[in-house]
């Protein structure tokens, strides 16, 4: 295909793109009206009936917990593919590493930037367990909460190596901790089960509204959420890193 051809077939692409965005947009409600029904009985019933403040985490964890649970294999699934494909070495990962492109210079970090990177760590860390551990009562749960955690070990190959971030994440925990976190969901789905319920249907004590051990099952779901959330991510920079870099030669 020639170079004209290809700029005719991208103003025509284009064109039709912008046609389907703008039918889309001419039909939208005004901004800040909603007209859901769904959205109303939510807001109606998650307190009183779930002893959850937060509708988001009540809908994703209780209402329509089952449909969740295959949105979380499915980050499970990409991770899985993105390990696979990068391929893991087989030796061990010992010292530091540079990058692999010999054309490209990359200098080390600033005293700024390390600085900056070690104190955020702690910060980091509690923020999301606090995301985690309150997803009934604020916005938040173990999707939000688990990307954050996954920071932490980011920050800290930015403050210093490779080697060190892979000492704070070792592949084997964090593969232990993925799996862990994607099984706990589906155990406490065959827990109810086990105990005379439906799949995810709550048996435990709600709780008082607005405490942590509100909501029944849905804190424990976070957890595990937020554990297969954090370590997946961490897996997928695992591969990514180990792709980009290599062991100096001594």
């Amino acid at each position: 295909m020639t170079k004209a051809a290809r700029k005719i077939l991208f103003l025509i692409s284009a064109l039709l793109l912008a046609c389907v965005f703008w039918l889309g947009y001419s039909q939208m409600p005004p901004a800040g009206f909603v007209p859901s029904t769904y959205g109303d009985r939510v807001n109606q019933i998650v307190v009183p009936q779930r002893h959850i403040t937060d509708a988001v985490t009540a809908v994703n964890f209780d209402i329509r917990g089952f449909d969740t649970l295959g949105e979380e294999f499915i980050l499970f699934t990409s991770v899985m593919g993105v390990v696979l494909l990068m391929r893991w070495r087989k030796e061990p990962i010992r010292g530091d590493h540079e990058d692999k492109a010999e054309d490209r210079r990359v200098p080390p970090p600033s005293d700024a930037v390390r600085v900056a990177s070690v104190l955020l760590v702690p910060a980091t860390v509690l923020f999301g367990v606090y995301m985690v551990t309150h997803g009934q009562l604020t916005p938040g749960g173990g999707f939000q909460g688990g990307v954050i955690l996954a920071t932490a070990p980011l920050l800290l190959y930015l403050a210093g190596t490779f080697g060190q971030f892979h000492q704070v994440a070792p592949l084997r925990m964090v593969a232990f901790a993925e799996a862990a976190g994607a099984a706990t969901y589906i155990f406490i789905g065959g827990a109810c089960l086990a105990l005379g319920g439906s799949f995810l249907q709550n048996l435990l004590p709600l709780g008082q509204i607005g405490s942590l051990t509100s909501g029944g099952i849905v804190p424990l779901i976070d957890l595990g959420v937020g554990l297969e959330v954090c370590g997946g991510i961490v897996l997928a920079l695992l591969a990514f890193l180990e792709e980009l870099v290599e062991e100096k030669e001594e």
